[in-house]
């Protein structure tokens, strides 16, 4: 539990699936985040918003390992993720999709999602080469459950045997969230899920996160220039500029805020 304070100043204890305490990174002179603090409420979903540079992506990045912050301690589940590799914090139960898509195109679309499922796999390299009975055993319940995921983001069976750079782009961005979702993640991150959607496109996706959420009792985080889809999905909104805090609350208060106008919103926030 993590103690936090409301906007009129009152202490709130929070279940934290995810902190970060004054994490700062810096690249020679430059500050991408400084002293960011940031709490992940368990089973919630969360929006980091913030005009371009503000340093959101570089967050992320510290999330899931490919960055490791200058300074600052980043728990999940109550363990630093300090120093781990991505595929640590994979296994921990960090998940991400990103901004451009990064499918293995010339994959079907099933080895796509089964391959995302690796982390939770246990057979030998040994046991792979002689086919033991346990290994086959394994990938034939690693299928099924890439099936199932497939079915579950909405990809119809037919494109299970489809090279996945064939599908159409909103199809491309369901894959890419089945397979994140493969590695059965606490923690889903979710870099532009609606990037380059259409407005019908833009809805189901919004209502599909809710849906998973919900099902598979994940916590979300997401990045998202769609304010649209950030007021109408989010529990809870961070707003960052210049890599500093700006502010946080729930969408009526960040609607609200004078600071988060001035730097973000501008007119939509009154639209």
């Amino acid at each position: 539990m993590t103690e936090t304070m409301d906007r009129a100043g009152s202490a709130q204890v929070v279940d934290a699936l995810l902190q970060a305490d004054k994490v700062t990174m810096k690249f020679g002179g430059l500050v991408a985040n400084r002293d960011v603090d940031f709490v992940i409420p368990r089973g919630s979903i969360v929006s980091l918003i913030g005009p371009n540079g503000a340093g959101k992506t570089t967050f992320f990045n510290q999330l899931t390992g490919m960055l490791e912050p200058t300074s600052g301690e980043i728990t999940f589940n109550g363990k630093s993720i300090i120093g781990r590799t991505p595929y640590e914090i994979v296994e921990m139960g960090i998940g991400r999709t990103f901004q451009n898509i990064r499918l293995f195109g010339a994959m079907t679309v099933l080895a796509n999602v089964m391959v995302g499922r690796h982390v939770r796999m246990h057979s030998s390299w040994w046991g792979s080469l002689l086919r033991l009975p346990a290994v086959r055993a394994e990938e034939e319940d690693t299928k099924r459950r890439a099936q199932e995921l497939l079915e579950r983001v909405g990809l119809p069976r037919r494109y299970e045997e489809d090279w996945a750079k064939n599908l159409p782009y909103g199809d491309q961005r369901r894959l890419e969230l089945a397979r994140a979702l493969a590695s059965e993640p606490k923690l889903l991150l979710l870099d532009e899920p609606t990037a380059g959607m259409n407005p019908g496109e833009t809805a189901q996706m919004t209502d599909l996160i809710k849906q998973l959420r919900d099902e598979l009792d994940l916590t979300v985080l997401l990045i998202e220039h769609d304010m649209k889809v950030v007021m109408g999905i989010s529990e809870r909104i961070t707003v960052l500029d210049h890599g500093e805090l700006l502010a946080e609350g729930k969408p009526e208060e960040i609607r609200a805020n004078p600071a988060v106008i001035e730097a973000y919103l501008g007119k939509q926030a009154t639209e």
